[in-house]
């Protein structure tokens, strides 16, 4: 009898959707997973730093002012998944150079810019987010992105 398996990118991704569950975020959940020769190196989700009052109890800004999505970054009490993967990845003391990000969504300009100056090679996603710029970043720093 033969078991099916998920291939890696299913198998990724599924685990980056299970992070996105912990994300406290009340517009979007997003989870991403930091992988090097098939191994996690690293897992964040969206949410308010460490020891800040998550947005479910101090509510949204972004919400209340109606600021369409990809846009004033600047006004969320939150950090993006990509963002807390990295930082996670430093905490440890994990290198991040040469890995591949799996996420439930493309990268900010904001994200991108950080993962283009952490060596990250690839970018695998599920859902696409309103930012050409980042695109077009990622694409200049010769990152390969590809949707799923």
């Amino acid at each position: 009898m033969k078991i099916k398996r998920p291939g890696w990118d299913e198998y990724f991704l599924e685990v980056a959707n299970l992070v996105s569950k912990r994300a406290t975020c009340l517009r979007r959940r997003v989870g991403a997973v930091l992988v090097k020769d098939k191994k996690i190196l690293a897992t964040g989700y969206n949410g308010a730093p460490s020891g800040i009052t998550h947005c479910e109890t101090a509510g949204c800004l972004r919400q209340r002012l109606r600021v369409p999505s990809g846009e004033r970054h600047e006004l969320c009490r939150g950090l993006h998944a990509e963002q807390n993967v990295l930082l996670q990845a430093a905490l440890y003391g994990v290198g991040t150079k040469d890995s591949t990000l799996y996420v439930t969504n493309q990268p900010c300009i904001i994200c991108a810019k950080m993962i283009i100056n952490a060596g990250i090679k690839e970018i695998v996603f599920l859902g696409a987010y309103p930012d050409k710029m980042a695109r077009e970043f990622l694409k200049a720093a010769k990152i390969k992105l590809r949707k799923i």
